[in-house]
């Protein structure tokens, strides 16, 4: 399916970005036999973002919802987060985490 994150019903829930699958629970991003392991707050972010994808999303939402406060201390380690799934992701040039000016992210996929 394109153009979207397609959910899988299944016992572990798994998102399909682009040519990723990841896997919540699990903390995990797989690429054909690559596997990137994620820390919960990355997996939380890239959920969040799974679960609305090419929207505009506000850095001061983003933050109260995966970290329940929003704080200069702790955008700075969004900012390390998104970073670091930037890299994870950056193999499908369909997936990529956009910066809109301050205002904050969209997740483009397809």
């Amino acid at each position: 399916r394109s153009g979207g994150v397609a959910h899988q019903q299944s016992d572990v829930k798994t998102f399909q970005i682009g040519k990723y699958e990841f896997s919540p629970s699990e903390l995990i991003v797989r690429l054909g036999e690559t596997t990137h392991d994620l820390t919960v707050k990355e997996s939380q972010l890239l959920e969040y973002f799974c679960k609305h994808p090419n929207q505009i999303l506000k850095r001061d939402v983003i933050l109260k919802e995966i970290w329940g406060q929003d704080d200069y201390f702790i955008g700075r380690s969004m900012d390390v987060f998104i970073s670091r799934l930037r890299r994870i992701l950056q193999a499908d040039a369909t997936v990529q985490i956009e910066n809109i000016h301050k205002v904050g992210f969209r997740f483009k996929v397809g």
